[in-house]
């Protein structure tokens, strides 16, 4: 079979999952390949049920405003609708979760992992909780109350753990089931670390859910500050769960440890992200789910612009923004010139935190592309710049 062959074969597969109201869970089309324009900015699919049918409820964006409507299974065009210009496309299935990026060419590439998911069919469509807010860890570290209720404070920071693990549990199934990482048991489990925890929230909120999945495992959370390793100690120990979680007062840069199988960080500020990020591509982590924040780096070494895009630096939000955009391009760059593969997705809402990218990338040994060496030097050669990460890692 041919590449072409294989990827209409595929393509074959999506229509009958998003056709199938018995298979379907879920179907996003979003993003916009170059020089075409779909009609919509966002289209979501969900089977919904109504009376005693199930239909399949669609959701169509364009700016601010969104039109619902509700089709018969097998009269969405999703052949047309993959065709009309939309760069990403996730088909979650009750059996398996399917990818779609088009390439610059318009060529598909597809990746299919394994997972299990419930198909839910009602109109209410909040999400069920991973973490009950009476869990004891989220008193301890300050997001319930002692009711066990969310502090409303703090209900943005559990809606963005949340969200972190719901990504993280398909990521981690596929790559254990790959063969990538080991299976976990107490004897040999799961190795974590937390680059920047901080006050914790996220490395509790981890090895709590996992543990409850049955997947044994051992989280080291790193923090340059002191009084941020007695604090998450001291609740460490309240908890009793000081043989699987430690914490240590040091830099990213100068841990000591190795042999991590995931490495994870909530909004690691500035560089932090690029020590986090440099740490695991010297260790070999395996999988790496890295949120990043404060970008700063590139945007104070925008000297020279090159032409034409002073156009847009020459407006300061832009050029900021701009900067957040080519920072985390040329990590996910470097990441696949050093054999992960690398995506850059939204995992929350921007309406509960303006820094919502999450870098995921699993280890594969891929070798790169040459076309993708050559990339990144020509972008970093015209603007006169040289980001953290490659500093960091003498890369070049």
């Amino acid at each position: 079979m041919t590449m072409k062959e294989n990827s209409e074969s595929q393509i074959d597969g999506v229509v009958e999952i998003i056709d199938d109201p018995n298979r379907l869970v879920r179907a996003i089309f979003s993003g916009r390949r170059r020089n075409m324009q779909p009609e919509f900015e966002k289209i979501e699919l969900r089977p919904i049920k109504l009376r005693d049918q199930v239909l399949l409820q669609t959701t169509s964006l364009v700016g601010t405003k969104s039109k619902t409507a509700n089709l018969e299974f097998g009269k969405f065009a999703t052949r047309e609708t993959l065709s009309s210009g939309f760069a990403n496309c996730l088909i979650e299935a009750t059996d398996l979760t399917i990818t779609i990026r088009f390439t610059k060419k318009g060529e598909p590439q597809i990746h299919t992992s394994v997972r299990e998911l419930v198909q839910k069919t009602t109109h209410d469509r909040q999400k069920s909780r991973l973490l009950d807010p009476n869990n004891e860890f989220l008193k301890k570290v300050g997001i319930s109350d002692g009711a066990g209720r969310i502090k409303p404070s703090m209900n943005d920071k559990y809606l963005q753990i949340e969200e972190f693990l719901r990504i993280l549990m398909p990521t981690l199934k596929s790559e254990i089931s790959a063969g990538r990482i080991h299976q976990p048991s107490p004897e040999a489990p799961l190795r974590i670390v937390d680059h920047g925890c901080g006050n914790a929230y996220l490395t509790f909120a981890v090895h709590n859910y996992l543990m409850e999945q049955d997947i044994p495992n051992q989280v080291i959370g790193i923090d340059q500050r002191e009084d941020s390793r007695r604090r998450n100690t001291a609740i460490a120990i309240e908890l009793e769960n000081t043989d699987s979680i430690e914490f240590r007062a040091e830099k990213i840069a100068d841990s000591g440890f190795a042999n991590a199988d995931l490495a994870i960080a909530l909004h690691a500020c500035d560089t932090a992200t690029d020590d986090a990020l440099a740490w695991s591509i010297r260790n070999h982590v395996k999988m790496l789910l890295v949120s990043p924040c404060c970008h700063h780096d590139l945007q104070t070494q925008f000297e020279d612009i090159p032409a034409p895009w002073t156009l847009v630096t020459k407006h300061g939000i832009l050029k900021e923004r701009f900067g957040d955009i080519l920072t985390d391009a040329l990590r996910a760059q470097i990441l696949r010139l050093h054999g992960y593969r690398c995506e850059i997705i939204e995992f929350i809402g921007d309406e509960h935190t303006p820094r919502n990218l999450l870098i995921r990338a699993t280890l594969t040994y891929a070798t790169p592309d040459p076309e993708d060496l050559s990339r990144f030097r020509e972008i970093v050669k015209s603007w006169s710049i040289r980001p953290k990460l490659a500093e960091i890692l003498d890369f070049s």
